[in-house]
């Protein structure tokens, strides 16, 4: 049946990331017709009790980590990479930094937590992730003084001393703050043999480089009007996890407290509250007139308190269990060790989403959709002639039976059996100042999960055609296909993907001034496809060739999407690599059609589904007639690629979409070589199909090193000359 309501969770704190694991693992748990959608500032969590062994050295961030991407994609959940600003509880709406808020119909918050207090100058240790950066940006032995105290202070402290560093530990008052006397005596005995200086009574304006004093909700929580605790600013809640008064809306982890039972911030309280959240958000919504279970949390949770292994030698842990202490002992820490290594396996347990590279491949999506160019040229050759000849900017252009690729997937720019004029847009007309009104069409199913990004996607890969032609873009017209759902999900989802195109159109005060809907059947999911027009200069429209000999071929930015989101799709590709793609794709390249133009620009495409061996291709053939194609030096070894990419070739991931496009390869032993031999991996990427690719312009050799300077002073930091032009090949 299809989705009528829409549950949100805001964050991904250890409660939300084991909920995710439930509906992944056990779908009758997860709420029935409901869209799900997870908001967290980070695509992975870190787990609490690892992390002090990671600022120790003793893990590396991937063993910490909790793949929040991953999860979703396990539980059928949609995962949004945004900052959360606040809550709009009249409009029933999460408010997101830089893009329209997020309307819910159930709301559930387990956001973690941040510092509390004043810091004195020193830097927040919470939240975890600038924290770690700042700590990766110090030189080893450097001197660090912490104020704070409690089990967060008194590890981090250990921890650091583990790792080399000279930590230093200010205290307000005379206690540790572990909860008992024979907890404060063992954490000494942990500190002084680890020779980490303890000093009390410390005024509150002595400086200080890192601050651990305590945890407090953010503050926006408070800020929405929500009830909260004044001391920590927690979301107040009943035993069921709904927030008072507010039936709609749950709150658990650091930035919940039950107001009738409240207990400590704790990993150990998150971890035991997300059976309860699970039951009752799938009873709030299929059954909600019923009550819901209420969670009674256990009085006292075992705390162990690891050293990191401060004294040199084997690490230590204390356990504590309200004013009872045991240790420091090895045999805790190896225990401590059992048990977090063992959480984090139930996440690493998850079966991948097509059984890993060996298995029959999902098939992909964005541009690694489009149709293979075999079938699509054989389909356009049977057409018969137009009675109208389809107008050119550069004049009419045969095709040419040799090349491979030929026939463009995105833009044929043909009628009845003319063939394909080889530009990335085709000419409607000439407007009354002169200029070219150039015209492309574009769009794809879904790449990602999020219809704001994936219209913002779909619109940068779009205007890409125009760009390649040095032209300017000017309006779009836009068809959104939605899938079946209630009517407010389905105003949702539009809206979203309205706005994910507008936020590329309106920095370019390009204006969206119509389009189409369909509601998606039989399954069908969420599909954009964009016309795209724009203006042009007769002088300054570039066309894909011929090339000229002696030119330099330059690559905007690096390839490999293809690959990267196929490998997401089986579960092999680490969060840092997609989000390292996504935040490169989303970078619009309009302004590189001016500096293009600066440098003499005398040839361009966009390298997108055909891959870079393919459309390099339509560049070698795009002669006219009676000219003889040219002849390219590649230089494999100079082309970006994304990272990742390579490894994840090399294990034998690859596009569904590659195969069809290995026919460009031929090309290798025609008009284009290689300046030396390559890896089969490096081979594979040549043939990777491209969502929001980069742009490659032929610009003439005394130009392309001042162009190549530009590019990367604008942002463009991986900008390279992968190739030249050697004129007529043999």
């Amino acid at each position: 049946m299809p989705p009528k309501h829409h549950l949100v969770l805001a964050g991904g704190g250890h409660s939300h990331a084991l909920l995710l694991r439930m509906w992944a693992m056990g779908p009758k748990r997860r709420p029935a017709r409901t869209l799900i959608s997870l908001v967290s500032r980070h695509s992975t969590a870190l787990y609490s009790g690892m992390v002090p062994g990671l600022v120790a050295g003793l893990y590396q961030p991937g063993e910490c980590a909790m793949d929040l991407r991953r999860l979703c994609a396990r539980a059928g959940v949609a995962f949004l990479l945004a900052e959360i600003s606040g809550l709009d509880l009249e409009r029933q709406e999460l408010l997101l930094e830089g893009r329209p808020g997020l309307r819910y119909d159930r709301l559930s918050l387990d956001l973690g937590a941040v510092t509390a207090g004043d810091p004195g100058g020193g830097r927040p240790v919470k939240p975890l992730e600038p924290f770690l950066a700042w700590l990766g940006s110090l030189p080893p032995g450097a001197p660090i003084r912490i104020r704070g105290g409690g089990q967060a202070a008194v590890e981090v402290a250990l921890a650091l001393g583990a790792r080399g560093y000279q930590p230093e530990l200010l205290l307000r008052g005379e206690s540790l703050g572990l909860g008992s006397r024979s907890a404060n005596r063992a954490g000494e005995r942990l500190l002084a043999a680890a020779s980490i200086p303890l000093r009390r009574q410390v005024p509150s304006d002595a400086r200080a480089d890192l601050a651990c004093t305590g945890s407090r909700a953010p503050a926006w929580l408070a800020a929405s009007g929500l009830p909260v605790d004044a001391a920590s600013g927690r979301v107040l809640t009943e035993p069921s996890l709904q927030v008072l008064g507010h039936p709609d809306l749950f709150a658990v982890g650091d930035c919940g407290l039950i107001a009738s039972d409240p207990r400590p911030a704790a990993g150990v309280w998150a971890v035991r509250a997300a059976p309860t959240l699970a039951a009752n958000l799938q009873g709030s919504l299929e059954q909600p007139e019923r009550p819901l279970r209420p969670w009674r949390p256990q009085a006292r949770a075992l705390q162990l308190l690891g050293d990191g292994g401060a004294r040199r030698g084997q690490p230590q842990a204390l356990a504590l269990w309200g004013p009872l202490a045991l240790g420091p002992s090895p045999w805790l820490w190896i225990w401590k060790q059992r048990i977090d290594r063992g959480f984090m396996q139930r996440f690493g347990a998850l079966a991948p989403m097509a059984g890993g590279a060996t298995a029959q491949p999902m098939a992909c999506r964005g541009c690694a959709a489009k149709l293979a160019a075999s079938p699509l040229s054989r389909a356009l050759a049977r057409l018969p002639a137009p009675p109208v000849e389809t107008p050119s900017p550069t004049g009419p252009k045969p095709a040419n039976p040799t090349s491979p690729l030929g026939i463009q997937g995105k833009q044929a720019n043909a009628t009845r059996g003319q063939a394909p004029q080889p530009e990335d847009a085709c000419l409607v007309s000439t407007t009354a100042s002169g200029e070219l009104l150039l015209q492309s069409v574009d769009g794809f199913p879904a790449l990602v999960d999020d219809p704001w990004l994936n219209a913002r996607l779909t619109t940068l890969h779009a205007c890409s055609d125009l760009w390649a032609c040095g032209a300017r873009v000017t309006s779009v017209q836009a068809l959104v296909t939605v899938p079946e759902a209630g009517p407010q999900l389905q105003e949702d989802l539009l809206f979203q993907s309205l706005a994910g195109v507008r936020s590329v159109l309106d920095p370019l005060r390009a204006s969206l001034i119509g389009g189409h809907t369909l509601e998606g059947r039989d399954g069908a999911g969420l599909a954009l496809a964009l016309t795209v027009n724009g203006t042009v200069a007769p002088e300054h429209f570039w066309p894909k060739g011929p090339l000229q000999s002696g030119d330099l071929l330059v690559l905007s930015r690096p390839i490999g999407t293809g690959v990267l989101f196929a490998a997401a799709m089986a579960g092999a590709a680490e969060a840092t690599w997609l989000d390292g793609a996504l935040a490169l794709m989303q970078q619009s390249q309009a302004e590189l059609v001016a500096l293009l133009q600066a440098h003499g620009c005398r040839a361009c495409t966009d390298i997108t589904g055909f891959g870079l061996l393919g459309h390099l291709g339509e560049m070698v053939a795009a002669a006219g007639p009676g000219i003889a194609s040219a002849g390219v030096e590649l230089d494999g070894s100079a082309i970006p690629a994304l990272a990742g990419c390579l490894e994840l070739l090399e294990q034998g991931h690859a596009s569904t979409l590659a195969p069809s496009n290995a026919s460009a390869l031929a090309l290798l032993d025609g008009p284009i070589r290689l300046k030396a031999p390559l890896s089969a991996a490096q081979l594979a990427l040549l043939i990777d199909p491209q969502t929001c690719g980069p742009l490659l312009a032929a610009l003439p050799a005394e130009q392309a090193p001042d162009a190549l300077a530009a590019m990367r002073a604008a942002g463009f930091a991986q900008a390279a000359v992968i190739g030249r032009v050697l004129g007529t090949p043999p």
